[in-house]
């Protein structure tokens, strides 16, 4: 299997150098040159194959014979260690409850398999990789835990200052080690810029051999499609033949990627729902075909706050720039804070069910989407509802459990360094 850049100024390559590498040199994003089609019987099994089963077969159509499969099995096995639950909160309406591995979120499955794919590829190889990683809520934590103590592997993690939860933060400000945390003065998408930046900086790229981990990276996107079998094969046949709608509420569009990439593989996907807050350049795009990417705006939904999403360049390669071609598979969807605090209330009080502020949005999306259709959908809960326990407590007025990872993290010290938006100086940090 061969990687290209979806600015196709560079020769394709392998796997292991468009993971260890991250972002192509002419700036494009790697994507496999072919997806290739799952047969049949598999689909008809996936009610009877477990998550590691089914993350096994797929992730097989991506490495294809650049690591044995006696070691890609052991590799996934390890990687989907813990449960994903689909969950009825209403009729056909239910959630994939992703927030279930080691940081109570669903980038752990992504940060996981990169790391241990990264460390297969570098357990015969002198380099030593430099991840450089830009988050604006689950995914620092994510990566710090993923990659804590793998050898041969630093990571720097910049997250916009005062703009993530309280244990948000402690989750990738307290590891030490291998992981370090930078505070920016400015938004996400000042993050992202900065990360950005630094890859195509040669004199820092001479001396540091760079990589990503967040959903530029093609690695975080083949194990976040693993989970839309799973689900899909969680549902009863009868629910299955009625037509099944993902709805995904979205920030970096890596999700939807994934999901696009499933359904290439031939997974009976419906219909995708690509949910927002109120950055909603992509809803506005698949609505009039005109994409403008602009800052990010801060909502209660931070994670979800992104102004110019790496993957839709992804998404757009998929269907060849065709605005037509990509509507038929995704709908766009935004929501304001206001409406997304009244839906967190509405289904406790109805369902006793607690919504994040990021899955009340792919609530939001999957219900107005089917309204009185009898399809069946399954909206992504992204993160623990205590990792904002703020909103979601003052949202509800009620207590919520704080698991005992979060009650952990919360007694550990913070240490990170403060950066302003400007690129001298975190070139200069880097380069220290």
């Amino acid at each position: 299997m061969k990687y290209y850049s979806t600015n196709r100024e560079v020769d394709e390559t392998s796997l292991k150098e468009a993971v260890l590498k991250g972002l192509a040199d002419d700036k494009g994003l790697y994507m496999p040159e072919t997806i290739g089609k799952l047969p049949q019987s598999f689909f008809d099994n996936l009610g009877n194959l477990s998550l590691q089963e089914i993350a096994f077969e797929v992730s097989k159509l991506y490495v294809d014979g650049e690591i044995p499969d006696n070691e890609l099995k052991a590799l996934v096995d390890d990687v989907m260690s813990f449960e994903i639950p689909v969950v009825n909160v209403e009729k056909n309406l239910n959630t994939l409850e992703l927030f279930h591995g080691p940081t109570l979120a669903f980038k752990d499955v992504g940060a996981r398999f990169t790391s241990r794919l990264m460390g297969y590829f570098l357990k015969d190889d002198d380099r030593e990789i430099r991840i450089l990683v830009a988050t604006s809520g689950d995914t620092g934590g994510a990566v710090a835990s993923g990659f804590f103590n793998v050898p041969n592997i630093s990571v720097t993690i910049l997250y916009p200052k005062g703009k993530v939860s309280d244990i948000q933060e402690k989750q990738l400000t307290t590891f030490g080690g291998n992981i370090e945390a930078v505070e920016i003065e400015g938004t996400f998408d000042d993050c992202q810029r900065l990360v950005k930046e630094a890859f195509l900086d040669k004199e820092i790229t001479d001396k540091i051999n760079l990589s990503s981990s967040n959903s530029i990276n093609i690695a975080r996107l083949i194990p976040q499609s693993f989970y839309y079998y799973y689900a899909y094969g969680q549902l009863s046949k009868e629910d299955r033949a009625k037509g099944v709608v993902f709805s995904i509420c979205s920030g970096n569009f890596g999700h939807i990627t994934a999901g696009l990439m499933a359904k290439r593989t031939g997974l009976p996907i419906d219909k995708l729902v690509a949910a927002t807050n109120i950055n909603d350049m992509v809803p506005q795009y698949l609505e009039t075909g005109v994409y403008n990417a602009r800052p990010s705006s801060e909502t209660i939904s931070n994670a979800m706050d992104v102004g110019d999403p790496s993957n839709f360049k992804r998404m757009m390669d998929l269907y060849d720039g065709s605005h037509e071609a990509i509507s038929k598979d995704i709908t766009g969807c935004s929501y304001t804070d206001e409406q997304t605090r009244e839906v967190m209330r509405e289904v406790y009080a109805r369902t006793s069910y607690v919504l994040d502020p990021h899955g009340a949005i792919g609530y939001m999306g999957l219900r107005d989407y089917l309204g009185d259709d009898d399809k069946v959908g399954i909206f992504f809960e992204t993160a623990h509802p205590a990792k904002f326990l703020d909103v979601v407590e003052e949202t509800l007025d009620t207590k919520i459990d704080i698991p005992q990872p979060l009650k952990d993290v919360m007694d550990k010290e913070k240490v990170s360094t403060v950066l302003s938006t400007n690129y001298a100086d975190f070139k200069a940090f880097l380069l220290r």
